[in-house]
């Protein structure tokens, strides 16, 4: 085991292994800390959009996981709130932006496994299948990861992927703003009657998004928001009466359902950083942002730290590259962290003027096409 390395990446989720990965192509030493991903399937999957899609392909990590994902040709919006105020679908199709589809849905499982799978043969990374027990700095200027074995490793640039928990950040002392919704998510993974034609569909409903994202064949993914009480409930049902429960919030629009996994629960919860990275430490993914499964944008923003964090290299990594990726992500985090809230929160208001304000949104989003270009395009990171 190698004792020093250019860069330590801490975390082994999806963001943690692609910026392992693509620092390693740029020629840098990595290490990569953390243990085997869990590769249970728990219902959860990952919407990547095009210009994910494109980093993956660059990086030569998409071949393999392409094979098990599915393309996402149409997202509509569908206004179940019951609103005096209610507004027409609003669909938006990739083909305005003259793309064959958004990006792909895959299983979460499916892209783990595939991201391990080709880690583990990338030469420029070692995988350290530890966790850490604490960080030093030492005079030299050098960051020493004490790991949980009992093995120390050093590194010029620390990279904290290991999520909304992130030691890294703690150890950075980067200040945080944390939040709470008062609702959970049901995730799962269902067959159904009818085909989804390669369309999401996002029901907006009183208590938060329900949405029905395809995969291969006649499968869709579900991300179910809704109040804790609520979800709590349903969570305990039967496969069966669960199914029924999904089948009556979608309006049959798939037909019968039948699940084909557990049913995962997740609080709802947001998270944003006063700084991307701060003395020779950067964070991705949920280390710096987290908010609600809306709009695909999670695991994208994640992707899109990493590409900004490849592109602020110029020479080599160091501190200077890391002041240029802080600078370069600050906009397009704080941007989305507060859409995606101010999305959430109006659903939740049950407050007319409100309502009023939502469904003139939607409706001119339907009618303008520049504007739902514009929408499409910001949602899609271009």
């Amino acid at each position: 085991m190698n004792d020093f390395f250019d860069c330590l990446v801490i975390g082994t989720g999806p963001v943690g292994m692609v910026a392992a990965s693509g620092l390693g192509k740029a020629g840098i030493s990595v290490g990569l800390i953390g243990p085997e991903p869990n590769l249970s399937r728990d219902g959860r999957t990952v919407a990547i959009l095009d210009k994910g899609v494109s980093l993956l392909q660059s990086l030569g990590l998409w071949n393999e996981a392409q094979k098990k994902s599915a393309p996402l040709i149409e997202m509509r919006i569908i206004d179940d709130t019951g609103s005096l105020f209610r507004a027409p679908p609003v669909t938006f199709r990739a083909h305005e932006l003259g793309l064959d589809a958004f990006g792909k849905n895959i299983e979460l499982t499916d892209l783990v496994t595939s991201l391990s799978l080709i880690l583990k043969t990338q030469k420029t990374i070692q995988w350290l299948s530890d966790t850490v027990r604490a960080f030093e700095r030492d005079i030299d200027g050098q960051i020493k990861v004490e790991l949980t074995s009992g093995h120390n490793v050093k590194c010029k640039i620390l990279i904290g992927a290991d999520g909304k928990n992130s030691k890294v950040r703690d150890f950075a002392d980067i200040k945080t703003k944390k939040w709470k919704y008062p609702q959970n998510a049901l995730t799962a993974l269902f067959k159904h009657e009818l085909d989804h034609e390669d369309r999401s569909t996002e029901f907006h409903k009183r208590s938060g998004p329900f949405t029905l994202v395809p995969l291969n064949g006649r499968r869709s993914s579900l991300v179910w928001m809704t109040t804790l009480k609520d979800a709590e409930r349903i969570a305990k049902q039967t496969a069966e009466n669960f199914a029924r429960s999904v089948e009556k919030q979608a309006h049959s629009l798939l037909g019968k359902m039948t699940l084909e996994s557990e049913i995962g629960l997740i609080p709802m919860s947001g998270l944003s950083t006063d700084h991307y990275a701060k003395d020779q430490i950067a964070l991705v993914g949920e280390a710096a942002h987290v908010f609600p499964p809306i709009g695909a944008q999670g695991l994208n923003l994640g992707l899109r730290d990493i590409d900004t964090l490849l592109k602020s290299i110029t020479h080599e990594l160091d501190d200077q590259a890391l002041q240029k990726f802080d600078r370069d992500r600050r906009r397009d985090v704080k941007t989305r962290t507060m859409a995606v809230d101010l999305l959430n929160r109006s659903l939740l208001a049950d407050y007319i003027p409100v309502d009023f304000a939502r469904g003139a949104g939607l409706m001119a989003i339907a009618n303008i096409k520049p504007l739902r270009q514009f929408i499409m395009r910001r949602g899609a990171g271009f």
